[in-house]
């Protein structure tokens, strides 16, 4: 299953930037045996504000399931996550998309198009961090399927 990480901005050689592919690529290598590779993050950049980077989120998630990171939308335990990934998988899905707004949040469109919402907890957090935060819990739920140690064992 292919996921991709539909991010608005691009982070260029950011640290937050290098941080985030690093994960998608130990995620992406763990996951690979697994049926949980490639791992990309897919940066989109669209002028006309909100309802244009909705549009451009929804052209390249086309085909996939959609995931939406908001604020007003379900956490998940680590465990709880690789566990969706895994049934996800499990379900024969070929890609799954999660999708990380602008500064301000995402547009009416790619909410009401997502079969769910994710939050990342009730704070705030700048989009190049929650990016980060996204593909850490990716690689993390690859450790955890793999049968990796799971220091909350």
């Amino acid at each position: 299953m292919r996921i991709s990480l539909i991010c608005v901005g691009r982070l260029g050689s950011a640290p937050e930037a290098l941080l985030a592919r690093d994960y998608c690529a130990r995620a992406a290598a763990g996951g690979r045996s697994l049926g949980l590779a490639p791992v990309e993050i897919a940066e989109v950049e669209a002028r006309g504000g909100k309802a244009g980077e909705a549009a451009a989120i929804l052209a390249r998630a086309q085909g996939a399931r959609l995931v939406a990171c908001d604020e007003h939308g379900t956490a998940h335990a680590s465990r709880a996550f690789a566990a969706r990934l895994a049934a996800a998988r499990d379900d024969g899905l070929r890609h799954l998309a999660f999708a990380i707004g602008g500064a301000d949040g995402l547009d009416a469109a790619v909410l009401e198009a997502a079969a769910e919402r994710l939050a990342f907890g009730p704070q705030t957090w700048p989009h190049a961090l929650a990016r980060v935060m996204l593909a850490e819990q990716v690689y993390r739920a690859v450790t955890i399927l793999a049968g990796g140690p799971y220091h909350r064992d």
